[in-house]
């Protein structure tokens, strides 16, 4: 479900194809994404998801697959 919803903002934000969106793509290298674009991302994601990703951690997420997991991570832990 997570990454389901996460696909479609990326579909809809970057304009890639459905298709391109996959756990192991590279936002950047894969989706062509720039600084800006991830900078986009990551905030409609946290206002998404109800959650705030720290710089650090924007710095370590590399991939579609390292945005859910840290969703599904502090979701859940946020949750409990």
């Amino acid at each position: 479900m997570t990454f389901d919803k996460l696909k479609d903002i990326i579909v809809d934000q970057l304009g890639v194809d459905e298709d391109a969106v996959t756990t192991s793509a590279n936002i950047q290298d894969d989706l062509g994404a720039d600084s800006l674009d991830v900078v986009d991302l990551i905030t409609t994601i946290e206002d998404e998801f109800d959650l705030t990703i720290p710089d650090e951690a924007v710095e370590e997420i590399k991939t579609v697959g390292d945005i859910v997991n840290y969703i599904e991570k502090n979701t859940e832990a946020e949750e409990a």
